[in-house]
């Protein structure tokens, strides 16, 4: 019926499950960096004076609010298609200009504050690591090697030269300390990874909220002009 009529509600709801699925990907990252092992694993261990818990709970709050705003647009877009009103369309080109808004903040901050993440989760692990090598009794041990279980990693290069008493008690069984396994370059490996993931989301997500924005005001001035002519429901997008 879409490929006969060519209706423009019907041209509309392909990309308005394409924003919906972009929405439901940043809540699906969103969630995965706040509840993933690693990440809650630092959080948890970090002391108040670190900064990576603050950012850990920002990052989930921002990324949730602009999914939601993504799929809010999506299903107001859908529905001005559908019902051809022009305030359903000014809604959804405000929910795409706030989420455009949240986004650039964001990757701005990405790109600006690249280094602030990693320092922050290996001065957790060096802090950790220091206690554990100054007290081998004391509770950090159990956290320190919770990170080697996470992480699959053991131990860091240290020029103390006093480190591997530390590492047979917190490494895992059969896991012997060698090159590759230092744990500070395995966060920041880990980290490099999820953040090169995380700014390719959010290039692909601001691409498409501004075609969203520009997809709405057409929809809009095609709204306004085919109500002016008395051609409501008639119009078609060739």
């Amino acid at each position: 019926l879409c490929a006969q009529q060519e209706l423009l509600p019907c041209k509309s709801l392909p990309k308005t499950l394409l924003f919906q699925l972009l929405g439901l990907s940043v809540a699906t990252l969103s969630t995965v960096t706040h509840y993933g092992l690693q990440f809650t694993l630092i959080s948890n261990i970090s002391l108040e004076s670190n900064s990576y818990r603050d950012i850990h709970h920002a990052a989930f709050y921002v990324g949730i609010c602009l999914s939601m705003t993504l799929i809010l647009a999506a299903l107001l877009s859908s529905a001005a298609a559908v019902r051809e009103s022009q305030c359903l369309t000014a809604m959804g080109f405000f929910c795409f200009a706030l989420a455009f808004c949240g986004l650039i903040p964001a990757a701005c901050w990405r790109y600006t504050h690249s280094t602030e993440v990693e320092d922050s989760m290996m001065d957790v692990y060096d802090l950790v690591y220091e206690e554990v090598r100054r007290n081998a009794s004391s509770f950090r041990r159990h956290e320190l090697t919770a990170i080697h279980e996470a992480y699959r990693c053991c131990g860091k290069h240290s020029p103390f030269g006093d480190t591997t008493n530390v590492e047979h008690k917190t490494c895992p069984p059969g896991q012997a300390h060698g090159a590759g396994q230092d744990c500070l370059q395995e966060i920041q490996d880990f980290l490099k990874k999820h953040m090169d993931f995380v700014s390719t989301l959010l290039g692909i997500t601001i691409g498409f909220t501004v075609y969203g924005m520009i997809l709405t005001s057409f929809l809009w001035f095609s709204i306004h002009f085919s109500s002016n002519l008395d051609r409501k429901g008639k119009y078609i997008l060739r």
